[in-house]
């Protein structure tokens, strides 16, 4: 077997802990950078927001178990391409991993970059004085590239630095984060309407220079936008699709699935579902919490009306500017509150940790998926190389740079309407999670004898394998979002079969993905190696 793989140990460590892994969970479904975001955007549906919360919730703990029993069977750098090349076969689990993991996080790159504008350049450069910088970065597309670029450097950095220095930096940023989310929400729930809407006109006019009568116009607006979205209530079949869009934020608690071979304590079960679960638990009822401490200052409407007002202008449906001319972050707006600059400071500063904890998980998952592929002599061995000193793939790691810049420019210029692709960044993956579910559902019955010396065999539900009940409830999840965003039957995502470029963007990944197979499997073979029986072997990590 030693001559099947590049080495005949990854060379991997495990250098996290359980804890580790929870953190990174609970930031790669990040209330405040996702989050608040996606909540912004979602102004125009007619299903409650805390119910599409609660019930997306519900559907992805079955996500959580399934994962968490696959990394107990399989616990691998590289996750969903080890599980799925060694259950489905080689060509699906190349093709459904790499695209998922590698190619469309290029189109993520921008859209981190987009967050790290709206939530930590524009207010700390707006607490400061450079009004003129924090609109630059605001208001303009070379403003959003050049975001894209600074986060590209700053993950860069993180994650040449390590696993185990990036866990500390992940939990400076936890720590940070939850004090400056609990005063943000302190804030709100101390504050009134009436201080609200007078601390908003005071900052907006000072920092940002909007006219005034900014709290007024912004309601006109995000009426005439369309921004309708309840606080709660709705019938089911309209809070069902909300749902779609609120996975944007919340489907990643598997997103360390990738790095677990770097875990200690993976092939336990129970701790797996319990650090997934958690940040799926903790994450829902802050969401919970934060939206009502919103609802009662703020005000549900004109946090709506702001999201609409924002986006329809952004999005090309408006010529009319928002009267606020920065997204309305609502970190922001509880930091004018208070007229103390040291305290709006230290709210924001200590809640732009919440993008710089999440950052690295642009890259961490995927350069462990490359160099999975590439240990399989899928791709240049090379890209298997890791830094003696950190453990790093460095290879794999310029794999996801380069092209990042290249899609953050189109982004950002929206070129070929890019900026309307934002959602394929989820159905892509959503697709390969469907590959691992489908993995899992059938793991006991086509690999028996891997299953029951799993730790997870013991557990049934009527007779069946916990594995393949949980696999079917959440495929049968992900079939959902699929046919909603693929059909679009309402017009609500605009990323299907409507949407020219998105198809032309997916199926060109897709293609990307089965050339490099086909073509290094064909070379491999040249060579002397069939990849089949590389590809049917567990590697030793």
């Amino acid at each position: 077997m030693s001559n099947l793989f590049v080495r005949k140990a990854t060379g991997l460590v495990r250098s996290w802990s359980v804890m580790d892994a929870f953190i990174y969970a609970l930031f790669s479904i990040n209330l405040i950078t996702l989050g608040l975001y996606s909540f912004s955007q979602m102004y125009y549906f007619e299903g409650g927001m805390v119910n599409a919360l609660i019930i997306s919730a519900l559907f992805i703990f079955f996500e959580v178990i399934v994962y968490a029993a696959l990394i107990s069977v399989m616990p691998r750098s590289g996750g969903d391409y080890v599980w799925q090349s060694r259950i489905l076969g080689g060509a699906v689990g190349f093709i459904l991993a790499v695209t998922g993991w590698w190619f469309i996080l290029w189109l993520w790159v921008p859209l981190y970059g987009d967050m790290f504008r709206h939530i930590v350049l524009v207010p700390l450069l707006g607490i400061f004085g450079a009004k003129d910088l924090a609109l630059w970065f605001a208001g303009t597309q070379m403003g959003s590239f050049t975001a894209s670029i600074i986060t590209l450097v700053i993950v860069s950095i993180f994650i040449m630095l390590g696993m185990k220095t990036y866990a500390r930096i992940q939990k400076f940023s936890f720590y940070g984060g939850m004090l400056g989310l609990l005063i943000v929400i302190g804030l709100l729930l101390m504050g009134s309407p009436a201080a609200f809407k007078a601390g908003l006109e005071a900052n907006a006019s000072s920092m940002f220079g909007a006219a005034p009568g900014v709290y007024d116009a912004t309601v006109a607006l995000g009426t005439d936008a369309g921004a309708i979205t309840p606080f709660s209530g709705g019938s089911l079949a309209l809070i069902f699709l909300v749902i779609p869009y609120m996975v944007f934020f919340n489907l990643w608690p598997n997103w360390g699935a990738t790095l677990y071979g770097e875990v200690r304590g993976a092939t336990d079960f129970k701790r797996n579902v319990a650090g997934m679960g958690l940040a799926l638990g903790i994450t829902t009822v802050l969401g919970i919490i934060l939206l009502f401490a919103i609802r009662k200052t703020i005000g549900w409407d004109f946090y709506v009306q702001a999201g609409g007002a924002w986006w329809n202008y952004a999005w090309g449906y408006s010529e009319v500017a928002p009267a606020l001319p920065v997204w309305p972050y609502p970190a922001m707006l509880a930091a004018f509150l208070t007229t103390n600059k040291f305290v709006q400071f230290l709210v924001v500063a200590l809640m732009s940790l919440w993008w710089f904890g999440w950052s690295g998980t642009v890259f961490l998952s995927s350069t462990r998926v490359i160099f999975a592929a590439a240990f399989d002599r899928l791709l240049p061995e090379s890209v298997a190389k890791l830094d003696e000193r950190t453990g790093t793939p460095v290879n794999a790691l310029l794999l996801m740079i380069v092209p990042s810049v290249f899609v953050a420019y189109l982004f950002a210029f929206n070129i070929a309407n890019f900026q309307t692709l934002t959602l394929c960044s989820t159905l892509v993956i959503a697709v390969t999670f469907l590959g691992t579910t489908i993995s899992a559902i059938v793991l006991p019955y086509t690999k028996p004898d891997l299953y029951k010396a799993s730790p997870i065999a013991k557990y049934n539900v009527l007779g069946l394998p916990l594995i393949s009940v949980a696999g079917v409830v959440f495929g049968g999840f992900l079939v959902f979002l699929l046919y909603q965003w693929i059909f679009d039957p309402n017009g609500l995502y605009g990323i299907g079969i409507s949407n020219t470029s998105s198809v032309y963007y997916m199926l060109g990944n897709y293609v990307l993905a089965a050339v490099i197979y086909f073509g290094f499997k064909a070379y491999r073979k040249s060579k002397g190696i069939d990849l089949n029986k590389v590809q049917a072997e567990i590697p030793v990590e």
